[in-house]
Parts: structure tokens; C-alpha cells; sequence
């Protein structure tokens, strides 16, 4: 009798534990990138570049931020079902290869060094470096006017060294800690330019405490090929160009652009074709 009580618990906890099995299954395959019902999707994006990718109060936005979620949406996904998580530069091919996000937009530029690590839908955007001045500065009208001036760039980036090693060889580097620290300097004369993408120099500049103090000096110093980071061999790179062709078609684009850049009067190149990457 004792046997039988034993083995019918027994019967009744393997029931319950093939039960949860299936749940805990189901509970996985909604996370999946497959799209639609209660699913998720996890998108690398940045959270503290204004007009590119930046977390607020609010909530999160920017022309970055826009691109993903149109991508999301032709992807099956609404804007509710989509998990924003931070991608730093020096992450973002770490996040992509553990399977920590679906995909990154995040001015993340393609070059081969990342492609022989990752796959890149796009491009979606031609940016350039280029130098942020004062709106009122006139002295500032070529790479070579340079020399001698105070050019900022955040620590650890190349962008000022480039400058420094191709073109104004006289320029006085000055390393900040944030592009809003260079943003102060400039405002405060104590700078007189800060180099970077062109598309970042705008995001900032069209800042509504900044509308008016900037300007871009037009430069085009080199060719960022913004592109989507996927993991290598990845299906959701097909999926992602066409969902970026069509968004050019159906005039998302443009919109994204004059919405997040437009304030700072950034002269924009054309959406660029799906695989043209300019060196």
C-alpha cells in the first residue's frame, strides 16, 4: 500500500515537472528573433550621444534609436516588445558574438577590422569626420586653419590624432573626458574646435541649449559607413537590409534625419545603397 501511495506522488511530480519543461520552453522561444505575439528583441544602441542614441527620462531617442525600432517594427516587433541595452564602443563586437543583443545601431561605422568579426547590414548613413566650431568663428575655414588651435576630442578617441598626424601638424590636442565637457570648452572659448562624425557634431549642436552657438565647418575629413551589427552568419542581416531599403523608400529616412539633424543645419549625404561602403 505504502509502494502505491509512493509511486503515485511519484506520477503526479513527474506530470508537474514535464509541465514546466514545456513552459520553461515556450518561455524561451518568446525571446527568440523571430518576431510577432509576446516576443522580445534585444537592440544595442548608445545612451549618451543626443541625435544618435541617448537615454533621457522620457525614454530613448535619436536617429539611431528611430532606425532600430522602424527596423524592429518590419521585423514583426512593436515598440513595446523592443529591450534597448547600452553598447559602448569598445563592447559592441563582445555583445554581438555572446548573443547579448539581436542587433546594434549605434554609429557603429563598418570596417574590416569589425567585419572579420561580425556582420553589418547597411550602411544607413554616410557620415564624415569633421570639426564643430563656434558660429561666429571665421577663422576656421579649412583642416590647415588648424594649426595652432585648440582641437578637442574625448580621451581615448583618434579623431583629434588624425587631424593632428594628416592635416594641421601645429594643432594643440586637448583631451576631454566627454564631448559635453569639449562642448563647454568651446562655448567658453576655452577650445576652439571638437572632431568627430559629423552626424555625432550635429546630435550635439541641435541640442536646444546649444541651438545657435555651433556651427559644422564642413570638412568631410573621412567616410564613416554606418552600418547594423549582427553576429556573424547571422539570417537577420538579409532581413534588416530590406527593412532599411524600404524605409528610404517610404520616406522614414529622410524624416529621421531632419527630425534628429536638422536643427544643426547638417548637410547630410544621400541614404547610401545597401552594400556601398566609401572608403
Amino acid at each position: 500500500m505504502k509502494l502505491r501511495k509512493v509511486t503515485a506522488a511519484s506520477a503526479v511530480v513527474l506530470a508537474l515537472a514535464v509541465t514546466a519543461t514545456a513552459c520553461g520552453s515556450d518561455d524561451k522561444d518568446s525571446n527568440s528573433s523571430s518576431g510577432g505575439g509576446d516576443k522580445k528583441i534585444t537592440i544595442g544602441i548608445k545612451f549618451d550621444q543626443p541625435g544618435i542614441g541617448q537615454k533621457t527620462p522620457q525614454g530613448y531617442s535619436g536617429f539611431d534609436v528611430d532606425v532600430a525600432t522602424y527596423v524592429a517594427k518590419q521585423l514583426g516587433y512593436k515598440a513595446d516588445q523592443i529591450e534597448w541595452k547600452e553598447s559602448k564602443s569598445a563592447d559592441r563586437e563582445t555583445m554581438l558574438q555572446r548573443g547579448d543583443v539581436d542587433f546594434i545601431a549605434a554609429s557603429y561605422s563598418i570596417t574590416p577590422e569589425r567585419q572579420a568579426k561580425v556582420d553589418f547590414a547597411g550602411p544607413y548613413l554616410l557620415a564624415h569626420q569633421d570639426v564643430l566650431v563656434r558660429a561666429d568663428d571665421k577663422t576656421i575655414k579649412a583642416p590647415s586653419d588648424l594649426n595652432s588651435k585648440k582641437l578637442c576630442s574625448v580621451t581615448g578617441s583618434t579623431s583629434a590624432q588624425n587631424v593632428k598626424e594628416k592635416l594641421a601638424p601645429k594643432a594643440n590636442l586637448q583631451s576631454y573626458p566627454t564631448y559635453s565637457a569639449c562642448l563647454t570648452g568651446l562655448q567658453n572659448k576655452a577650445i576652439d574646435g571638437l572632431t568627430t562624425d559629423d552626424s555625432i557634431l550635429a546630435g550635439y549642436a541641435a541640442q536646444a541649449s546649444f541651438k545657435g552657438k555651433f556651427k559644422l565647418a564642413g570638412f568631410k575629413m573621412t567616410n564613416e559607413n554606418y552600418g547594423i551589427g549582427v553576429k556573424k552568419g547571422s539570417d537577420l542581416k538579409a532581413k534588416i537590409n530590406t527593412a532599411l531599403e524600404k524605409m528610404v523608400s517610404d520616406g522614414a529616412w529622410k524624416t529621421a534625419v531632419e527630425k534628429n539633424f536638422g536643427p544643426a543645419n547638417y548637410k547630410n549625404e544621400p541614404a547610401p545603397k545597401i552594400g556601398d561602403i566609401k572608403q
